[in-house]
């Protein structure tokens, strides 16, 4: 059996990653190391009955003795070590959640649903290095691939409502405490049935207090939203908004003749799951009908969502799909800006198809072409 190494097991996607290769029994086709960066030689975990030993995250003696490394340690860990293992001739494959690598030349941005030809193009073509891409471009592809296939689509906009998850453990852990802060002042005005704006006034007192909790997102998150994600590109964009330019045409392979991609990208209080609206100019008029095929037809986890109230609200939400890896479609219809704008919603799981997922299928996808 191949020998993977993995790194980064413990943080959040490393965690989620770790539950999907349980989930799928992943592990009985390779031999696991796991790395650490600050616990080597403690113990790790347990799998199918077996405790693992952690190696050195930063021993590059241990590292190149793998076929296959898989890292979600974050991206200084990989401008740190990706280099010096190259440098040495290790000529394994590198599979890395980080975006440090997705745009540099001889790395292909993974998401094998929708561009498994260029994988499979690159492992012929002795590509070594596979990333995860943007969770909100990723979670866009999976659900709107099908348009993207038929050569129908113009331009998108995308507005995002992106999860504190896209931040990181301690962000999700920071939303849950202003959330408390926000309850527990405002608990004797509820229990006494006092006025809304009442009620109202407490919570923005709270949430404007100078020692409300900020330290994370530097601003407050519930009760709130914050319209500003990753930093300030020169074109007035933030980097974040700059991927889904570049990274859905390098997925997609358009070198050439790229689909125009922008919005607005906007932190909200959902947990885990990112949510996107769409205005999509189409290149031509194309039946509705047509445009549903096209969606769901494209892969097994993609659907449609009625566009009904009723439908709306218990199926195009992230407490329904937070923990799964459904990409519901909905909100689906010609808008009145013309025949060939199409406007559309969909909500995807941040680190499942946003993050794990497309590196714990890369995996698979790599052991099977070496054998």
């Amino acid at each position: 059996m191949k020998k993977v190494g993995i790194i980064g097991w413990r943080g959040m996607v490393g965690s989620v990653l770790m539950e999907r290769m349980r989930e799928e029994n992943d592990f009985k086709d390779i031999e696991p190391l796991f790395f650490s960066t600050s616990q080597a030689g403690q113990e790790g975990p347990e799998i199918n009955g077996t405790t693992y030993e952690l190696l050195d995250a930063r021993d590059l003696s241990l590292l190149k003795e793998t076929d296959i490394l898989l890292s979600c340690q974050g991206g200084q860990y990989t401008s740190d070590i990706h280099p010096k293992l190259r440098n040495e001739g290790w000529d394994g494959y590198w599979i890395d959640a980080a975006s440090t690598l997705r745009m540099e030349k001889d790395a292909i941005i993974v998401l094998d649903p929708v561009n498994r030809k260029i994988i499979d193009q690159g492992l012929t073509d002795g590509i070594k290095d596979y990333v995860g891409g943007n969770c909100t471009v990723s979670l866009m592809l999976m659900a709107l691939a099908g348009l993207f296939e038929k050569g129908w689509v113009e331009w998108i906009t995308s507005q995002t409502y992106q999860a504190a998850s896209g931040a990181g453990a301690k962000n999700m852990i920071e939303l849950v405490e202003q959330m408390r802060l926000v309850g527990e002042n405002a608990q004797n005005l509820l229990d006494d049935n006092e006025t809304a704006l009442r009620v109202d006034r407490n919570v923005i007192e709270t949430v404007r207090s100078p020692r409300f909790l900020t330290k994370q997102f530097g601003a407050p998150l519930a009760a709130s939203l914050i319209p500003w994600i990753d930093r300030a590109m020169d074109n007035g964009q933030t980097r974040e908004e700059w991927k889904g330019i570049s990274e859905t045409n390098k997925i997609l392979g358009y070198a050439e003749n790229q689909i125009p991609i922008d919005g607005c990208c906007v932190r909200v209080g959902s947990m885990r799951c990112h949510s996107q609206a769409f205005t999509i100019k189409l290149n031509k008029d194309i039946p509705l009908a047509d445009i549903e095929n096209a969606i769901v037809s494209h892969n097994q986890w993609v659907y449609l969502v009625a566009n009904t109230k009723e439908e709306t609200v218990n199926k195009l939400t992230p407490t329904r799909v937070s923990r799964t890896l459904d990409i519901p479609v909905g909100r689906l219809r010609k808008m009145n800006l013309g025949e060939q704008y199409l406007s559309a919603f969909s909500v995807g799981d941040q680190l499942l198809w946003g993050a794990a997922e497309p590196v714990r299928r890369m995996l698979k996808i790599a052991l099977e072409h070496l054998g």
